[in-house]
């Protein structure tokens, strides 16, 4: 790492809730509304993107932990902010608070884990568990 993240660094994704994005099993009786990977989703990108800046150019950070509490509906239309928030940094190991908001109310929280990894390690890996599954 370049620089280690720092408590409080944040990062956040704004995003607008439509056919890419919500629940797939919306019929007559279920709205469409956002669909909670999405919504993990756009958390995790708002916690890469808080630390970004301290990696060096062979590093990427890659998700190891979620525990998020989806509470409230965002509805189609909707532009809902994600955002993430460092709380811990041990070695490769960075933790975030998460939270996300529509323009009524708060519609999740909770923690995110990011581990540090360098690419061609992790490229090497990948590679050895294609081999060993051919």
């Amino acid at each position: 790492m370049k620089s280690v993240p720092r408590t409080g660094m944040s990062g956040e994704q704004v995003i607008e809730v439509g056919p890419s994005n919500r629940i797939s099993f919306a019929d007559a009786l279920m709205p469409a509304v956002l669909a909670t990977p999405w919504l993990v989703a756009h958390l995790e990108y708002a916690a890469r993107d808080a630390i970004a800046g301290c990696l060096e150019e062979h590093e990427r950070s890659v998700g190891t932990y979620v525990e998020v509490e989806h509470l409230a509906p965002a509805v189609e239309g909707a532009k809902v902010t994600c955002r993430a928030r460092v709380l811990h940094t041990n070695g490769p190991v960075v933790t975030f608070q998460v939270e996300a908001h529509d323009e009524v109310e708060p519609i999740a929280r909770g923690i995110h884990r990011r581990r540090v990894i360098d690419v061609e390690r992790f490229a090497r890996r990948v590679a050895r568990k294609r081999e060993a599954k051919a």
